[in-house]
């Protein structure tokens, strides 16, 4: 597992200058990395603007910005997940293009079969669109639970795609998949421990259906990053090689081993690595192998997933990184597998892939605007010190006029001793919130003063690294986190973060961001960066009679169905964009975001009681005094909440 970059030193932007009238600040896409991560879909305008190309043409672009301005209008406002279907089937072209190329440079003697794990995103107009995009290519499903595997069988497939059921299993999931193999479907059963072999079978006879059967099996290797603990020996599913042979005996012995089709492992999600998959490759095809030498007819080879996805743009084995290309991958698997079959001398397998991570991150963007910055009141406030105020607070002031780039670390050194004195003075009762508060805002000062003569410096001493953090402003944002970024929160999972609109404009401030959840833990502290992680993301000024949008990009994979409903703060508004060939945008449709009543329904709670007990508080009230009119408008007020948006509306 590759070792935690380090967090860099702080690498201030130069001053930022709002450019003057002509003048253009065109760093924006190198300080965003938006060549790094944005894989030719994302480009900044030169009006400063960000633009999607779902196509990747450069005369096929919408920017963001006016899309939200178009929604806006219909009384739709932020947040808003746009999606861009067409990015969908981009991704699926580039993967399984990427295999097709494999094959015939490596004359492979056997086809690619994907299929696309519902679990990554499990939203009906996202499943839909892969489905489109992949009938060309046999593109199939995989579903771990019965509601995915009643989408998969009801989905109009190909013929020859094919439905991987993962996961645990009883009696009804074991009957729907054999029926599924009754309208034609190649529905695969895989096993993930030995016990299921006997449900599948006894449901099997008792329905006169001859089952298409898989083994999960449980490799040495293992992956890279956050889930490399998910597959190796100690991984939740799959079955040991013992376990494998014991299948294979039952199998016999029912004289069903003809119903053994697929080895399937999985090393786990977005794997950085490509020496770990290459690792896996070599021994799930000695497996493959060996059991064709046994006599077991599989016939498909089942990768699992991992495929990665380039977060951070680095090209790295850091966890929101990979150090390989979708075409890498495809060429490892197809030359291992083919390397290795011909020195066993078995037939090829048809190559199965799981990869939803890379097939879905792309293609929608969370766009939410800033409602406040929590800055320091302290920042160009003037105190004024007389020989009356407090020793600690003089002492302060002193520091405070003499730092300079020349006793910087001095200064800081002695203002953190005296910033410690004054607290503990405070709470001994000797000094006053008066002239607490000023050496507060003097304190501030000095460290504003300080960060200013930093970046005169050629190297910043590191205890100066933490500075940029404790400077920076909060930027709220009207989001909420768990909701809509859960893998922040709960992994640390980095995004791509930036500005959909100013782009032209030298960004001046340094920020973190937080949401409007009561909750400390609703806040973003990392950032992308092509080197290390950023503790602060560079932001435009924000004005109160201005918006201000952010884009959260490459949001497509598990943050639509793994949020959750945090104080209440329910699905975003979703936006379906397409740029037809003369690069015209087309909203195709809107779907509106959850209401109050719909959050308040999912706790059981009934929008008629509530009501009713607001009602009969109020007429108790009206007895005290409330006019029977107020009465009737304050039922109104709380009447109309239950429709509305959960988030803040303008």
């Amino acid at each position: 597992m590759a070792a935690p970059k380090p967090i860099r030193r702080p690498q201030p932007v130069p001053p930022a200058v709002r450019p003057r009238p002509g003048e253009q600040f065109e760093d924006a896409s190198i300080l965003y990395g938006i060549p790094h991560w944005g894989k030719r879909f994302f480009h900044v305008s030169e009006d400063g603007n960000l633009v999607v190309r779902p196509t990747r043409e450069p005369d096929r672009g919408v920017a963001l910005k006016q899309i939200v301005d178009e929604v806006g209008l219909r009384g739709i406002s932020p947040p808003i997940i746009i999606r861009f279907p067409q990015i969908l089937a981009s991704a699926v072209a580039d993967l399984n293009n990427a295999f097709a190329r494999a094959i015939e440079e490596f004359e492979y003697g056997n086809v690619y079969r994907g299929v696309f794990p519902i679990k990554v995103n499990q939203k009906r107009v996202v499943v839909e669109q892969i489905i489109e995009a992949g009938r060309p290519y046999g593109y199939g499903l995989e579903a771990g639970s019965k509601p995915e595997l009643l989408a998969a069988i009801g989905a109009d497939l190909s013929p020859d795609s094919l439905i991987v059921c993962n996961g645990y299993k009883d009696d009804a999931l074991v009957g729907m998949a054999l029926n599924g193999i009754r309208m034609q479907k190649k529905v695969v059963l895989v096993l993930e421990k030995v016990s299921e072999l006997d449900r599948i079978l006894k449901v099997a006879r008792q329905r006169r259906v001859k089952p298409l059967l898989g083994m999960r099996v449980k490799l040495y290797a293992r992956g890279s990053g956050k889930w490399a603990k998910s597959g190796g020996e100690a991984a939740k599913f799959g079955l040991t090689t013992p376990e494998m042979l014991e299948t294979v005996k039952i199998l016999k012995r029912r004289r069903m081993l003809d119903a053994m089709v697929m080895l399937h492992f999985h090393i786990g999600s977005q794997i950085t690595d490509i020496r770990k998959i290459k690792d896996a490759i070599r021994e799930a095809g000695r497996v493959y192998s060996k059991l064709r030498a046994l006599g077991v007819p599989v016939r498909y080879l089942n990768l699992g997933g991992g495929l990665g996805v380039d977060y951070d743009g680095s090209k790295t084995a850091f966890d929101s990184s990979m150090n390989y290309s979708v075409q890498e991958y495809a060429n490892d698997v197809v030359y291992t597998i083919k390397s290795i079959c011909e020195e066993e001398d078995v037939p090829p397998p048809t190559l199965v892939t799981e990869s939803g991570r890379a097939v879905t991150a792309f293609h929608s963007v969370l766009i939410t605007n800033v409602l406040d910055v929590a800055d320091r009141i302290e920042q160009g406030r003037r105190v004024r010190v007389t020989a009356k105020d407090p020793n600690v607070v003089q002492e302060l002031a002193g520091i405070l006029k003499e730092v300079n780039a020349k006793n910087l670390r001095e200064s800081y050194h002695d203002a953190l001793q005296y910033k410690e004195e004054l607290f503990t003075l405070f709470n001994l009762g000797h000094l006053s919130l008066e002239d607490r508060s000023k050496g507060e805002i003097i304190f501030w000062q000095i460290c504003e003063r300080i960060h200013r003569d930093l970046k005169t410096l050629k190297e910043i001493p590191e205890e100066f690294e933490d500075m940029e953090t404790m400077l920076a402003d909060k930027y709220v944002l009207n989001f909420s986190v768990f909701q809509s970024l859960p893998d922040s929160w709960a992994i640390d999972q980095l995004f791509p973060i930036l500005p959909i609109h100013r782009l032209n404009e030298r960004p001046t401030e340094f920020a973190t961001l937080a949401d409007i959840t009561c909750d400390s833990d609703g806040k973003i502290e990392r950032f992308i960066d092509l080197r290390d992680i950023d503790e602060t993301l560079p932001l435009h000024p924000f004005r109160d009679d201005r918006p201000y949008y952010l884009g959260f990009c490459l949001m497509g994979a598990y943050q639509d169905v793994l949020g959750d409903l945090h104080n209440l703060f329910g699905e975003a508004h979703e936006v379906l964009v397409r740029v037809d060939e003369d690069g015209r945008s087309e909203i195709e449709d809107v779907l509106p975001g959850e209401t109050c009543e719909r959050v308040l329904e999912y706790m059981n709670y009934d929008r008629t009681q509530i009501l009713d007990s607001i009602h009969e508080q109020l007429v108790r009230a009206s007895g005290a005094g409330m006019k029977k009119g107020e009465v009737q408008s304050i039922y109104r007020e709380f009447e109309a909440v239950f429709p509305r948006y959960t988030y803040l509306e303008r």
